[in-house]
């Protein structure tokens, strides 16, 4: 199975208006509630792809109810269809907490189509939970394949903490994937995980250099093992030790990005625990990546865009440095 960790889980809430409009009262048209945080949305599309997934983190409070129970409705396989793989299966494996998750709310503009977020803090950790969900986390890893840590901390967790989960699964033999911003990327990434894919902005944050190819070499040099930079629109550039790779869509796509990149990771993550070679992993992201787009949340991909741009992903590979 494949584990990810989503520490600062959350309720999305997503509410779509006619028009969205600064200093007005808005009547809502629709309401719809999911399962959030990245790591929950990479599981989702890992699962719609076959493979087994577990989630961790924390959960608490009303708020975690209600996504505990929208998970739930997720969890089992429906077999696949003729045309489709069998869905995979996702566990819940959070850990309650005394706070109360936090919810992040999507406004979505019907007359553009564009969605304006706003995202909570999240709740506070206590010690005592950190540690029970650091024993947890020890025991999933002997059934892991393969591990994700995404999104931002929640207050209370230390700001190094991705960096200590990516050794404990290096020494359970287990490869990690790092999906982060900010301090906890930096720190995480001198852990040495196996990829790291943060975006153009985050990649420039760590190494302030906006050329992506010289960004992703330094933060190579800085620990990752492979870096695979999500370019937006553009595609993605994987710098690795096996080589150097830009993918490119054939094609935009119109619609809502949010979630993108959350299916580029589960495109990788999937491609690394099947051995895929890295120029057919990264089509894989970035088709992935822009049949999201046309899906309407997070954690959601269209299937039928998928299947037609996997094939049509121009990947070239870069001169050695």
């Amino acid at each position: 199975m494949i584990l990810t960790v989503t520490l600062n889980a959350a309720l999305d809430i997503t509410y779509r208006v006619p028009q969205l409009r600064p200093h007005a009262t808005h009547r809502v048209t629709d309401v719809a509630e999911r399962p959030g945080g990245k790591g929950l949305n990479v599981a989702r599309v890992l699962a719609a792809l076959g493979h087994d997934t577990v989630v961790t983190g924390f959960a608490g409070g009303v708020t975690g109810t209600v996504l505990r129970e929208r998970l739930a409705a997720l969890a089992g396989s429906d077999g696949g269809t003729g045309t489709e793989p069998p869905r995979g299966r996702i566990t819940d494996a959070l850990v309650p907490i005394a706070g109360t998750t936090r919810r992040t709310i999507g406004v979505v503009d019907g007359s553009t189509g564009d969605t304006t977020q706003l995202n909570e803090p999240g709740p506070i950790v206590s010690t005592p939970e950190w540690s029970d969900f650091l024993t947890g986390y020890a025991r999933l890893l002997r059934e892991a394949s393969a591990v994700a840590l995404c999104g931002s901390l929640p207050p209370g967790v230390p700001v190094g903490t991705y960096a200590q989960l990516i050794r404990e699964a290096h020494a359970a033999g287990v490869p990690t994937l790092l999906d982060t911003s900010g301090e906890p990327l930096r720190r995480g990434i001198a852990a040495r995980p196996q990829v790291v894919k943060p975006n153009a902005t985050e990649l420039a944050g760590l190494t302030g250099t906006t050329d992506p190819l010289r960004a992703s070499r330094d933060a190579r040099r800085r620990g990752a093992r492979a870096v695979a930079a999500s370019l937006g629109a553009d595609g993605m550039l994987a710098v690795t030790s096996q080589g150097t790779w830009r993918a490119r869509p054939p094609r935009r796509l119109a619609g809502n990005p949010t979630g993108a990149g959350d299916s580029a990771v589960a495109g990788l993550l999937s491609g690394l625990v099947e051995e895929v070679p890295w120029p057919d992993r990264l089509a894989r992201a970035v088709a992935l990546s822009a049949a999201a787009v046309r899906a309407p949340a997070a954690g959601e991909f269209d299937r039928a865009a998928y299947d037609e741009l996997l094939g049509r992903v121009e990947v070239t590979e870069h001169p050695a440095a």
